[in-house]
């Protein structure tokens, strides 16, 4: 009897598992699916440098026609009924003018900086300019990255014109010390940009630096730049190894209406940077902007391949600039890098990014000194006109201000 009283227990639990089993399952079933991606739509995934750019804009292919190029197309999508309101199309945005960003910059600048200049004028306008004084201003130049050679000479000179006028006006003082600096970062520099065709083709600059610069931010920026200044721009998407770092710099170009050739994730970056010169050639553009990889300076592969791309590109014609994107905030480790890359390509400019988040603004005349080429363009900023021509004079006024 006590056996079969078992077998019935043991009977009832099966049947109470295999229904809440059957309920589990059914309840399934009325849940929605998850939709399935569309078709021939390659969306970002939200990777990249800055992260104020939008990620959810489509991948677009430019497509070669006999004459040149076509337009950029996208996939026919799929017909999904909407509201009117939810559907929006995207708008080309008209640059700010290039002339005298750094101007209207200059407050940004000045408030990151003034640890500079106001500490060097303080000072200076002690009663008693005594060895420790002199110490300190030493001190304040060297922590500014300025260099031990050029803070040598400006101390030097600093001392000589303050036994000469012997004043403690902070007038005189700050125009002094604004005349020391200007020579220092040096206004005789050649700091124009070459982005104007020639009859064998457009002029190519090239983007380079390591990870984490904002290369391909800085290249949809200077793309904004050139079309401020009325010139045709094409970009190539030659980081082929950073996930959605083509779909990042297709944004860029869809604010402003400058075409972008790209190619297969992982694939060969110099035929990117060879087709996007050629293409620009056929649509006769004034200017093809390429954006390269970051690599480690320290990796001699990579540094390698950075050659490559140049040697590639050349054979199109000659590369108008070299543009090294560096991070002012990183001191003398961005001397480093600038060493290693100048070994590999041609530097003929700098863009200091980050320049309005740090108080090291001496590594303006360290790099020129150290490369022999000019600070061409610097970032003062998040927003997509926050990078500006470099102005020797209105730098250093930002920096006494």
């Amino acid at each position: 009897m006590d056996s079969i009283v078992l077998y019935l227990a043991i009977g009832l639990a099966l049947l109470v598992v295999i229904g809440v089993g059957v309920a589990i399952a059914l309840m399934r079933r009325g849940e929605p699916r998850p939709p399935k991606p569309r078709p021939g739509i390659d969306y970002a995934p939200g990777v990249g440098d800055d992260d104020t750019v939008p990620r959810d804009t489509p991948r677009r292919r430019i497509e070669q026609a006999e004459g040149g190029i076509d337009t950029l197309t996208l996939p026919e999508p799929q017909e999904v009924e909407a509201p009117a309101e939810e559907i929006a199309e995207w708008e080309v945005e008209i640059p700010e003018p290039a002339e005298g960003r750094l101007v209207r910059l200059r407050k940004r600048l000045a408030r990151s900086n003034n640890a500079l200049g106001r500490g060097l004028l303080a000072l200076l306008s002690r009663d008693n300019l005594d060895a420790n004084a002199w110490e300190e201003i030493e001190e304040v130049l060297l922590t500014a990255d300025l260099g031990v050679a050029a803070t040598t000479e400006l101390v030097e000179a600093l001392q000589v014109r303050v036994r000469a006028e012997g004043t403690a006006d902070p007038q005189v003082l700050r125009a002094m010390l604004r005349d020391e600096l200007i020579g220092l970062v040096d206004p005789s520099m050649d700091r124009s940009l070459a982005t104007v065709a020639s009859s064998s083709g457009p002029a190519v600059v090239l983007v380079v630096g390591v990870n984490g610069t904002g290369k391909t931010t800085t290249t949809g920026k200077l793309a904004r730049l050139l079309i401020a200044s009325d010139r045709t721009v094409l970009l190539g998407a030659a980081d082929t190894f950073r996930a959605a770092a083509a779909q990042q710099l297709q944004t860029w170009g869809d604010r402003v209406g400058a075409p972008v050739v790209s190619g297969p994730e992982g694939g060969d970056p110099a035929a990117v940077a060879f087709d996007a010169v050629r293409i620009g050639a056929e649509a006769e553009v004034d200017t093809v902007v390429i954006d390269t990889a970051g690599r480690l300076h320290t990796k001699v592969g990579l540094m390698d391949e950075l050659g490559k791309v140049k040697r590639v590109v050349e054979k199109h014609g000659p590369v108008d600039e070299v543009l090294l994107v560096l991070d002012a905030t990183t001191g003398q480790n961005g001397m480093n890098q600038a060493r290693v890359f100048a070994e590999v390509v041609d530097i003929t400019g700098i863009v200091l990014t980050k320049l309005d988040g740090t108080a090291k603004g001496g590594i303006v005349v360290a790099v020129q000194r150290e490369l022999g080429v000019p600070v061409k363009l610097v970032g003062l900023g998040e927003g997509p006109d926050d990078l500006a021509p470099f102005d020797p004079a209105a730098f250093v006024d930002a920096l006494l201000d």
